[in-house]
C-alpha cells in the first residue's frame, strides 16, 4: 500500500480497525476473492470516501464494517467489538444503536409520508431526533407530508438520509448515494451528508467510483483487486459547491 501523505489523528478516537481482513465468495467450486488483506483506521467524526472502480471490493468492505456481513479472515473491530466475532443478535443491536445506512437506492415505503418514513427509525431508536428534525436536517422541513412519488430522486434521497440518522447514529456508511441522480441534485445530497457530518460530528464513509467527490473528504482510501491501494488526505477539502464533474 502506498501512502502519499502521513495522517495522525491524534485528537480523534479510532472508531473502525481492521487487520488482515479478507472475504472469499464461493459459488459452487468457483471463489471470488473481494477483499484481499484490508488494513484500515477510521476515526471519529471523520469524513472518508473510498473510491475505486466496480469490483474493487468496496461494498464489501462497508458491508463488514456496517455489520451486514462477516469476514473470511482478519478482524474487523467497531471500538473494542469484534465485528467477525459478533452473533447475529449482537450485530443486529449493533446496526440499530450506532450504525446509518445510505444506499443507491431509496427503499422508501411509497405509502407513507416522508415524516412517515423517517418515524419508522426513530420507534426503534432510543434517544432519536424527532422526524421533523431529522429531515429540516437535510432541507425538507417543508416536505413532511409529502410521499415518495411527490418528491424528486434528491428529496427521496434526502428522506432516506434523514431516516439514516435520525437515531443520532455514530457512524453513516453510504453506497454511492449520488449515483442514480444527476450532477446538481447529487451536490444537494452530498451537501445533506456533510452537514450531518460537520453538525452531529458523525463518522461518514461515503462509497463512491466518481473520483471528483474525493475533494470533499478528509481521507481518501482508493481500492484496487480487494486492496487499499493508496490513502491521502486532503490538505485543502473542498465543499459539495466546489467540485466539478
Amino acid at each position: 500500500m502506498t501512502t502519499s501523505t502521513t495522517v495522525v489523528w491524534s485528537e480523534h478516537e479510532s472508531v473502525f480497525t481492521a487487520r488482515g481482513l479478507t472475504k472469499v465468495y464461493r459459488m459452487g467450486e468457483v471463489e471470488v476473492q473481494a477483499l484481499r488483506g484490508v488494513d484500515l483506521d477510521i476515526y471519529a467524526s471523520e469524513f472518508v470516501v473510498l473510491l475505486g472502480p466496480s469490483g474493487s471490493g468496496k461494498s464489501t468492505l462497508l458491508n463488514i464494517l456496517g455489520g451486514l456481513d462477516t469476514p473470511t479472515s482478519g478482524t474487523a473491530r467497531w471500538r473494542d467489538h469484534d465485528l467477525g466475532r459478533s452473533s447475529e443478535a449482537e450485530l443486529t443491536r449493533y446496526r440499530r444503536e450506532h450504525v446509518g445506512f445510505v444506499f443507491q437506492f431509496y427503499n422508501l415505503i411509497p405509502s407513507l409520508t416522508a415524516r412517515e418514513n423517517v418515524a419508522l427509525v426513530t420507534e426503534m431508536a432510543d434517544k432519536p431526533m424527532t422526524p421533523e428534525e431529522a429531515l429540516a436536517l437535510v432541507g425538507l422541513g417543508d416536505r413532511l407530508d409529502h410521499f415518495p412519488s411527490q418528491l424528486s430522486g434528491g428529496e427521496q434521497q434526502r428522506v432516506a438520509i434523514a431516516r439514516a440518522i435520525a437515531k443520532r447514529p455514530d457512524v453513516l456508511l453510504c453506497d454511492e448515494p449520488t449515483g442514480a441522480l444527476d450532477y446538481a441534485t447529487g451536490k444537494v445530497v452530498l451537501q445533506a451528508i456533510v452537514r450531518i457530518n460537520h453538525e452531529l460530528d458523525t463518522t461518514a464513509v461515503v462509497i463512491t467510483h466518481n473520483a471528483a467527490i474525493a475533494g470533499i473528504a478528509d481521507r481518501v482510501l482508493r481500492m484496487a483487486d480487494g486492496r487499499i491501494a493508496e490513502v491521502t488526505r486532503n490538505a485543502n477539502k473542498l465543499s459539495p459547491e466546489e467540485i466539478q464533474w
